[in-house]
């Protein structure tokens, strides 16, 4: 049985459920920690601040000072990433990122946002990068280019759905076959994992963006 009771007889799909599921608890969490801040926080505040502040290092680290913008997608991506994989380690419960699905919607949107970004930068100069340094490659180049720019979701949606699904069928079948003390080195590489996995999809996401902003060469 479901640890959320209403997937039972529901028309819900499991992940769009453990989807809800994780927002409403980072919903609640933010909510919880932001309500009454103050100068000298308490735990909770100070955990938070060390995540929120954590992630801006990172950003300004990868991304420059122009990446400021964009820490709000960057940082929603990376929390809800690393919960929604966490959270697949409770029994009972699913990682909505082993889902393909989930995956790949939080891929297009940092695909849409890649080239939104560069087309506001440069305009419709934008395009002329992907015709390459000389004309009469153009037309090769630009097949290049956009086989490149389209295998970029599919490296993101790919790699992350791939990770954590793998990760759920091999704790299922070790708590199947030795459901004691075994699982718990499963436990600690499903929790690197995931950090990794949630690392690796911010890093490639601002990237991309960054790229994006930069003048062609």
């Amino acid at each position: 049985m479901h640890p959320l009771l209403f997937l039972e007889n529901s028309y819900v799909p499991a992940h769009i459920a453990y989807t809800w599921f994780v927002i409403v608890v980072l919903a609640l969490l933010s909510f919880l920690a932001t309500r009454r801040l103050e100068v000298f926080p308490g735990r909770f505040q100070n955990v938070m601040e060390v995540i929120v502040g954590g992630l801006d290092s990172l950003l300004n680290e990868i991304m420059g000072h122009n990446g400021k913008k964009f820490f709000p997608l960057i940082a929603t991506l990376g929390i809800f990433i690393l919960t929604a994989n966490l959270i697949g380690i409770i029994p009972g419960f699913e990682s909505p990122t082993a889902n393909i699905n989930t995956t790949a919607s939080m891929a297009i949107v940092v695909f849409l946002s890649t080239h939104v970004v560069g087309i506001k930068n440069h305009g419709w100069k934008y395009i002329k990068q992907f015709m390459g340094p000389v004309w009469w490659l153009a037309p090769v180049m630009f097949i290049i280019e956009i086989v490149s720019h389209i295998s970029r979701p599919v490296s993101l949606t790919v790699r992350l759905f791939g990770n954590i699904m793998g990760e759920d069928i091999v704790l299922g079948v070790v708590l199947l076959l030795v459901p004691l003390l075994v699982p718990l080195p499963v436990f600690a590489l499903m929790i690197f994992t995931s950090v990794i996995q949630t690392l690796v999809f911010m890093l490639l996401a601002m990237m991309y963006i960054a790229g994006a902003m930069e003048e062609g060469h």
